[in-house]
């Protein structure tokens, strides 16, 4: 496996040496792959263009990230920016030097690649929903045909620089990334085929986050038990990273678990909330919608700069879980709402 993580080690090395004009792009291309970007802006997007659309979204990023914790706490993946100093592969011999960046000192395992796993599940529904509106439009099979060409070689090329740029920022190795790009994309592909996550009552909700939190938290304290820390990796962030603020706790696993279990109840809540009914949802107009997108991204946007202090480590958790669910509620219930009826108020003033 040393010799695996050499080759790694070696493709990051030039990449930072012959693309460094690109790092710009590269810290874009992972900072847009995170699935904070699918929460806080494709989320609200499709949820008021096409709303089965934007609950596979939600229902893949979550499962997928969920399914994406378990797997680095069973592979132990190694990450480059700290193998490279404490293994013993190069002996005597000269260290390949890394560089780092302030999105480098990730403090989970490193495989597989979260980053690149959730931009392949994320950009393949986001594709097949594309595809099912053109086809939706009756549109001529050339042009459907070119359109579908199209659309799958820019997923392909975005994932091909969200790849390159975990491995460029030294946060992952060539084998990781792709494990994430193939597991994301079969997390898409099954979470596509069910049907139930359209009509998923407040209570599947409930249960679905209640059991996906009870068993990361059992599986770690299981493996605790018997002796295996499946946290060790947050003593080599902190010892490796050039930069003590550059190791982040959210981007601890449990971090990422509170964040996504918060999101899916964020989601139950909003759609089956009973602050106007389903029929008055149907009458909304295009304009409506427009405006629900609009200040729905000013308002998380808003919400994004909120941050709170990790010294303790408790409080931390606890508001990065309702951060989360409030950043589900705002698109889904509480923006819809307030224009709703601002909009039926303005309508009764002028019949008086």
């Amino acid at each position: 496996m040393d010799l695996f993580h050499s080759w790694g080690v070696e493709l990051a090395v030039h990449l930072q040496t012959t693309y460094s004009r690109y790092e710009g792009l590269f810290s874009l291309a992972s900072n847009v792959a995170d699935l904070h970007t699918t929460f806080f802006c494709f989320f609200p997007i499709w949820f008021h263009l096409r709303r089965d659309t934007a609950l596979r979204l939600i229902w893949v990023a979550v499962l997928g990230d969920w399914l994406n914790l378990v797997l680095k706490w069973v592979l132990f993946g190694e990450r480059p920016y700290w193998w490279v100093h404490e293994t013993q592969f190069y002996g005597a011999g000269l260290v390949p030097s890394l560089q780092q960046f302030p999105i480098t000192c990730e403090t989970g395992p490193g495989s597989p690649s979260g980053h690149a796993m959730g931009a392949a599940g994320v950009w393949y529904v986001m594709v097949t929903a594309l595809l099912a509106i053109v086809t939706e439009k009756r549109c001529p099979p050339l042009l459907y045909r070119f359109l579908q060409v199209g659309l799958w070689m820019l997923m392909g090329l975005v994932e091909l620089v969200v790849c390159m740029s975990r491995v460029y920022m030294a946060a992952h190795f060539p084998h990781q990334v792709v494990a994430g790009v193939i597991t994301g994309l079969l997390v898409a592909v099954v979470v596509s085929t069910e049907k139930w996550i359209y009509s998923a009552s407040m209570k599947k909700y409930f249960y679905t986050t209640l059991f996906l939190t009870s068993f990361a938290v059992a599986f770690y304290l299981v493996l605790k038990a018997v002796g295996v820390d499946l946290l060790w990796t947050l003593e080599k962030a902190q010892r490796w990273c050039v930069r003590p603020e550059w190791v982040h706790l959210d981007s601890t696993p449990f971090a990422s678990l509170l964040r996504n279990m918060g999101s899916l109840l964020g989601l139950g809540l909003g759609l089956h909330s009973n602050l106007y009914t389903e029929n008055e949802k149907k009458k909304t107009s295009t304009s409506f919608k427009t405006g629900c997108i609009i200040v729905s991204l000013f308002l998380l946007q808003l919400l994004d700069g909120w941050t709170f202090s990790p010294e303790n480590i408790v409080t931390f958790y606890f508001l990065s879980f309702g951060k989360s669910v409030v950043a589900l509620l705002i698109p889904t219930a509480l923006v819809p709402c307030a224009l709703y009826w601002m909009c039926k108020g303005k309508r009764e003033d002028k019949n008086f």
